[in-house]
């Protein structure tokens, strides 16, 4: 078959790699110049498999207005808020409040984790890309007694599904860690020890390198207009070219992983998909004393910032602000990720000199991607990941392709279902 696949984030080109390699002719298409340039380009590099969870955490819910008016609160929100941001708000709150909801929805995301690592691990086998990568662990510290013991439950959870984890003492911690000599509090860390590292902007282009040595076609600087399609089928795509002409490319199946822009290609269609950028800000910066720089990533519970090591650079990455597509980059939140960089390795980059970043995660009110058939047979959509799409990138690809195939997916697609928001 020939297929089209709509955007080529780190989950669009994983799910072309896959499709190209059951044997199928794909076309990307791509409204940037290069692969990896949006959501993909500047996160906060973990591959969290055991660490993912809902959206729509009950827990947080009142941990969430505290948040929204301390000054170096992980949650911000624009004043006044918009329609789409009250709504996507208001939808979240019901899924939170839904009986039995996140405990399901967080076990579905969890073992599609546990599958997406299964499919990296295999994927690095296959090929030789340079991206920084590895898989050498993350610690979410714990600043609090309280939040130690929060972590035993946690841990509880990882036992059931079979994730290898640690509960780490203070001195274990800086064992593991020996750059970790700040002042920040520390009572011990849980320890997922599986979980991965890597730069996904530059995966995302060296895996799109090699899905073109092997036919696969990318069209950049292509925008994406919309489907065309009768009562049952998708017949093709028209998209706008850099040069501001028209096309409409014929396809036999086409799959949405377009991000926040996923939406108004399936609306036309009847599918209404609550897709919410969800914006995050990350620095990245040459090191300065490796031997000051975290060994792998590390989840800073005291500021919610994550510290990664890429090689001979360090990505640290907070916040979650809900202020639609603003691209400012407001002072106030580098100076927060800053603190907590400093507070745990102190001195291991000229944290000033660092290459900003902010982007939008594609988040769903209720927490998991939207990954399954749309309103039409031969229309796939494989979006909707939040701050997950590095993580479970590679997953969901081979999910969405089980199912392009006829084949049962690896993982029970039940709570990702496209429908679910209309039921």
């Amino acid at each position: 078959m020939h297929i089209i696949v709509v955007g080529a984030g780190v989950v669009g080109v994983t799910t072309a790699y896959e499709l190209q390699s059951r044997g199928h002719q794909v076309t990307v298409l791509e409204r940037h110049s290069a692969a990896g340039n949006e959501t993909s380009k500047g996160n906060a590099a973990q591959r969290s498999y055991g660490v993912v969870y809902p959206w729509a955490d009950p827990s947080m819910v009142l941990k969430a207005i505290p948040w929204l008016f301390k000054k170096d609160g992980p949650l911000k929100m624009s004043v006044p808020p918009s329609m789409e941001t009250l709504r996507f708000m208001f939808a979240t709150l019901r899924y939170a409040w839904s009986p039995g909801l996140f405990g399901l929805n967080k076990r579905a995301m969890m073992r599609l984790g546990i599958h997406s690592r299964e499919r990296f691990l295999a994927l690095e086998k296959e090929l030789d890309l340079p991206f920084d990568g590895g898989h050498q662990g993350l610690l979410h510290l714990a600043s609090t007694p309280e939040t130690l013991e929060n972590y035993r439950e946690t841990q509880r959870l990882l036992d059931e599904l079979g994730i290898p984890s640690r509960l780490l003492t203070p001195e274990k911690v800086r064992e593991a860690e020996p750059g970790m000599i700040g002042d920040g509090p520390l009572y011990g860390a849980l320890s997922y020890d599986t979980d991965g590292t890597g730069d996904c902007h530059l995966f995302s282009r060296e895996l799109a390198k090699a899905c073109e040595t092997k036919g696969v076609q990318f069209r950049y600087n292509t925008e994406t207009e919309h489907l065309v399609a009768d009562d049952r089928r998708v017949t093709g795509v028209t998209i706008r070219k850099d040069d501001g002409t028209s096309e409409t490319l014929e396809a036999d199946a086409v799959v949405v992983s377009a991000g926040c822009w996923s939406g108004h290609l399936t609306r036309p269609l009847g599918l209404e998909l609550p897709i919410y950028p969800v914006k995050g800000y990350s620095f990245t910066v040459p090191l300065k004393d490796p031997g000051r720089a975290p060994v792998s990533t590390i989840h800073d519970d005291n500021y919610k910032v994550v510290s990664t090591r890429l090689g001979e650079r360090l990505r640290a990455s907070g916040f979650v602000e809900l202020d639609d597509f603003n691209r400012d980059i407001p002072e106030a939140r580098l100076a927060t990720i800053r603190k907590s960089v400093e507070s745990r390795f102190p001195g291991c980059a000229d944290l000033e000199a660092a290459e900003t970043w902010t982007g939008f995660r594609p988040m769903t009110p209720d927490g998991p991607a939207i990954i399954g058939r749309g309103p039409r047979e031969n229309l796939f959509l494989n979006t909707g990941h939040g701050t997950f799409g590095w993580t479970l990138s590679a997953g969901s690809a081979s999910v969405i392709s089980q199912v392009i195939d006829g084949e049962a997916p690896s993982v029970c697609l039940d709570a990702f279902r496209p429908g679910r928001f209309s039921e």
